[in-house]
């Protein structure tokens, strides 16, 4: 596992404490994948609900909060596989 996956299973697992109701995966071009569902956050590649694709740097600055989640959709910059209302239910867990 990247050093760039593990740090992002730390930070998802900080922002969804109690997992996340559906099954949602997070895909960091050229590191790897993170799935979080009502059992918590790791890294791993399942099926999944939604997906969320970026690249490192969107995905770091969404974590922190640099990066809008919205805005970063309207931009091309995340892409987004699944119903849009699970997608919206996870930007709002990151804001």
């Amino acid at each position: 596992m990247s050093i760039v996956i593990e740090k992002a299973v730390e930070q998802l697992s900080e922002k969804l404490p109690n997992g996340f109701s559906s099954v949602a995966k997070f895909v960091i071009e050229g590191e790897g994948s993170i799935i979080a569902d009502p059992d918590g956050v790791r890294a791993g590649d399942a099926e999944a609900d939604v997906t969320l694709t970026a690249d490192t740097d969107t995905f770091r600055g969404m974590l922190s909060g640099d990066v809008n989640p919205t805005m970063a959709f309207m931009q091309g910059k995340l892409k987004i596989d699944g119903p849009m209302g699970l997608a919206m239910q996870l930007g709002a867990a990151l804001s």
